[in-house]
């Protein structure tokens, strides 16, 4: 009999890229406390660790989360759940907020809590045999973990609450068709397929990223405040060392040497 090995976060990196695995296979890497912890610390050493420029999030085992770890809810109530979210937000706002970009990585199930943290991602690559399913509902609680904004903000109002609603499960397939999935690979390949991405946007430059993932997450806006808003960050833009590596290296027709300065 394998003994259990407790939810733990594998941490390894590819050059400017990396890669965090949820690992708490004998739950199908249910999101327990402990792994929500472990997952919001090694995030927030991937975002101060400058040599890292995109982050690959993933899961051991063939699936990427099951959800909510349901045996961890005993003795939760209103005060203490209360707490238990707060904590929670802590990594989702790192998911969110995060100027470097985030790539999930998907096979088999994305359930639940599971869902909306790849979501919360800013690209979701996904094995076609991957599964994806909302169904809170099924033990009376709401979709949390950002997943009530980030997954409308995906699909659209009434596809998102299709799925809410209805529990139904979401084959990659046609979770790619209608916007929760970016970029389908085959069974087993959607890490590697994943870091392939991760290593592509590395190479550009990444306040680039940054100041982009911050403008769209504004969400919609005026026409007039949003050119207000292009003037702001790209006149910050102007005045960086990578604007002019990159003016230089297009003219000099060499690829650029970004420093994120």
């Amino acid at each position: 009999m394998t003994k259990a090995s407790g939810p733990n976060v594998i941490v390894k990196t590819q050059g400017a890229v990396t890669i965090l695995t949820m690992s708490y296979p004998e739950k199908r890497n249910a999101l327990s406390m402990p792994l929500r912890e472990k997952l919001r610390d090694a995030l927030r050493d991937a975002l101060n660790d400058a040599q890292c420029r995109v982050i690959v999030l993933t899961g051991e085992g063939g699936h990427f989360c099951s959800g909510g770890d349901i045996g961890g809810f005993d003795g939760v109530n209103s005060v203490n759940g209360r707490k238990r979210m707060q904590k929670t937000h802590e990594m989702v706002r790192m998911i969110m907020n995060s100027e470097k970009p985030i790539i999930a990585a998907v096979e088999g199930h994305a359930a639940g809590a599971g869902m909306c943290v790849a979501a919360d991602c800013d690209i979701v690559v996904a094995s076609t045999e991957a599964k994806f399913t909302c169904s809170f509902n099924k033990i009376g609680l709401l979709p949390d973990l950002g997943g009530l904004w980030s997954i409308p903000a995906r699909m659209g109002v009434g596809r998102a609450k299709m799925m809410m609603l209805t529990g139904r499960a979401l084959d990659a397939t046609a979770a790619q068709a209608q916007g929760l999935v970016e970029e389908l690979c085959e069974p087993g390949k959607a890490l590697e397929t994943a870091i392939k991405l991760a290593q592509e946007i590395a190479q550009f430059a990444p306040l680039t990223h940054g100041l982009t993932k911050s403008a769209l997450a504004r969400g919609a806006m005026g026409v007039d405040e949003l050119l207000a808003l292009e003037v702001d960050l790209q006149c910050i833009m102007f005045g960086t060392e990578d604007f002019q590596e990159g003016r230089k290296a297009f003219l000099e027709k060499r690829k650029p040497d970004f420093k994120g300065k």
